[in-house]
């Protein structure tokens, strides 16, 4: 197997794009070469946002019965022979239920996989593709706690590098100060505590040295419309290298 081939089914493996088969070759391959299960766990935290930043969506109701007129299986089986009043033929119906079940998994993971491609689709529209400043928010303590990406229109991406610890009735809210000598000003709310992308209007572009911060404050937001509450994170921007 050559590099790039295993770097492909780790992630698949990760993603839940690979078989059962192919899945349990690399965890076993994973158990025996230390170096492909340190590959698979970077591959694991590499894809780790997806899952922390995705809702949970689950299948809309009657979706399975909608689904099976259009497998194929005919919609009306035919009419049963008249059973002789000597004997009885028994039908077999494993191979039709197998048919049935090869079908359903098929479809399963081809809904599966299409969540996933439109879950990478709309996590790369919605992210500021081209940021004018990108500042790394500090804890009190110096360690790095959300990456902050804003683009001209003030759209301004936000991942959280870990999991904050959120006060009970609180919620983290995102602060940037546009001029040194102005207030600061709300760029929304994290309410599900987890990275997302938001957007203002009427701000002027973000420029190197803004300051950026994010404070927990009571549930819906800053009552004064500045910040009130303990600071989780804060940093100044910087252009990135192009």
């Amino acid at each position: 197997m050559t590099e790039r081939s295993l770097d492909l089914l780790i992630d698949e493996v990760v993603l839940g794009l690979a078989s059962e088969a192919d899945a349990a070759r690399l965890e076993e391959l994973a158990a025996r070469d230390p170096e492909v299960a340190a590959r698979l766990a970077r591959a694991r935290d590499r894809f780790a946002p997806l899952d922390e930043t995705a809702e949970e969506h689950p299948l809309p109701d009657g979706f399975w019965e909608r689904l099976a007129p259009r497998l194929d299986v005919p919609d009306k089986m035919p009419p049963p022979a008249e059973l002789s009043t000597e004997r009885a033929d028994v039908i077999d119906l494993a191979p039709l239920r197998a048919r049935l079940n090869r079908w359903r998994s098929a479809a399963v993971t081809g809904i599966a996989a299409s969540l996933l491609l439109a879950g990478l689709l709309g996590w790369s529209l919605l992210s500021p593709s081209d940021p004018l400043v990108v500042a790394v928010l500090l804890d009190d303590r110096g360690e790095a706690i959300a990456l902050v990406e804003s683009g001209p229109d003030n759209t301004t991406r936000v991942t959280l590098l870990e999991r904050p610890d959120v006060p009970t009735g609180q919620v983290m809210q995102v602060w940037t100060k546009p001029e040194e000598d102005g207030p600061p000003v709300s760029l929304g709310l994290l309410s599900t505590g987890l990275s997302r992308v938001l957007s203002v209007e009427g701000l002027p572009e973000p420029h190197p040295a803004q300051l950026y911060e994010i404070t927990f404050e009571p549930a819906g937001g800053s009552p004064t419309n500045l910040p009130t509450g303990p600071i989780l994170g804060k940093g100044l921007a910087k252009a990135p290298v192009t």
